[in-house]
């Protein structure tokens, strides 16, 4: 069994299971993708660890069907990566509830490396 069915097959097989007594599962750490195009230049010195964001969907997306956006306090600072993002729209076209926050925060000239954030899953 590849990586990826393993994870999908432990996603919906086990997490419910565990749910009952763990209000969220963390599904992924990924660096936020799109940080240089978007306001997190502007927020950055705002940011902290620990701070809240949204991820809305849209799958209208012309680029990626699969787009999860990200933001901080109702404003785009990037997307979750295109190479990450699969299991990610599936859960959240399924209706699963997931959000995510700010797990790292650091100057560097290169953009992947400025932002990591901690994607989960809330109790049902």
């Amino acid at each position: 069994m590849s990586i990826r069915l393993g994870l999908i097959a432990w996603l919906f097989l086990v997490l419910p299971a565990q749910a009952a007594s763990e209000a969220r599962q963390i599904l992924q750490t990924t660096p936020l993708a799109g940080f240089q195009h978007y306001a997190g230049k502007a927020f950055f010195p705002l940011m902290a660890v620990g701070d809240s964001l949204a991820l809305v969907r849209e799958p209208g997306n012309p680029y990626d069907s699969r787009a999860v956006r990200v933001e901080w306090h109702g404003s785009q600072i990037g997307y979750a990566p295109r190479a990450d993002n699969v299991d990610l729209a599936r859960l959240m076209d399924r209706g699963l509830k997931v959000e995510a926050r700010i797990l790292q925060l650091q100057k560097a000239r290169n953009p992947w490396k400025r932002v990591l954030i901690e994607i989960y899953v809330l109790e049902p």
